[in-house]
């Protein structure tokens, strides 16, 4: 079966963990050309937001729909059409920025000039034979971003994309974001840095205490809104 879809969409999803609720109620859609950023303090559910729409978490309630149908409808096809970039970055530090990147790419069937661009857009052309063991964590950080982007997704989750990174990586990043953006890929993005979500996200989700506070287009003076809308919950 074909997983394809031009919009994702979380309905009434709550997830907890045992006594804890991560997420309550939340309804959140996203399309075509998004760059959807979840924006919120520590514990607001960022990350599990992320994580529902990897579907590496279940909702406890709700559901999350890909295009008209869920995650189960898709099955095993629905995983080809998402990368997603965790805080964890799932390198394996004893193979090189090559053999990393052909190990996933063998995965999804990649051609191999994929993995010479991607070496490429990460700034490690020169650095691809080292092991990832040496690499700094902004150089680690931008191999993994291209590793989740090798099977071209429909769906990007980013998880902290910019962590690690100085104001070079920071500007090729957030260009690669609006170019995956403008060839038709859905992006969401967790960011703490409203700076540089400023100007890169088409629309904001303020989340608190697991809770959609607001979800709305992006404008100038984003920091404002946030003290105005997530202070004030």
């Amino acid at each position: 079966m074909t997983a394809d879809f031009d919009a994702v969409t979380l309905l009434e999803v709550s997830r907890h963990f045992g006594r804890r609720r991560a997420v309550s109620r939340l309804s959140l859609s996203a399309r075509a050309g998004d760059i959807v950023g979840l924006l919120g303090p520590n514990g607001a559910g960022k990350s599990t937001v992320i994580g529902l729409l990897a579907t590496l978490v279940t909702p406890t309630s709700g559901e999350v729909r890909f295009g008209g149908a869920s995650a189960r409808a898709l099955g095993a096809a629905l995983r080809r059409r998402l990368g997603l970039l965790a805080h964890e970055l799932h390198l394996y530090p004893e193979l090189s920025a090559r053999q990393n990147l052909t190990f996933f790419g063998e995965l999804y069937s990649v051609p191999a000039g994929r993995i010479e661009a991607a070496l490429t857009r990460a700034g490690l052309d020169e650095r691809a034979g080292d092991d990832v063991s040496g690499f700094s964590r902004g150089m680690r950080q931008r191999l993994a971003l291209e590793r989740a982007l090798l099977h071209d997704p429909r769906l990007v989750l980013l998880d902290e994309p910019f962590t690690g990174l100085d104001d070079r990586a920071v500007s090729i990043v957030a260009d690669r974001v609006r170019e995956l953006a403008a060839n038709g890929a859905i992006v969401v993005l967790a960011t703490h840095d409203l700076d540089l979500a400023e100007g890169l996200i088409t629309r904001v989700a303020l989340l608190r205490d697991g809770r959609l506070i607001a979800e709305e287009p992006a404008t100038t003076g984003l920091r404002a809104r946030y003290r105005t809308v997530v202070g004030s919950a």
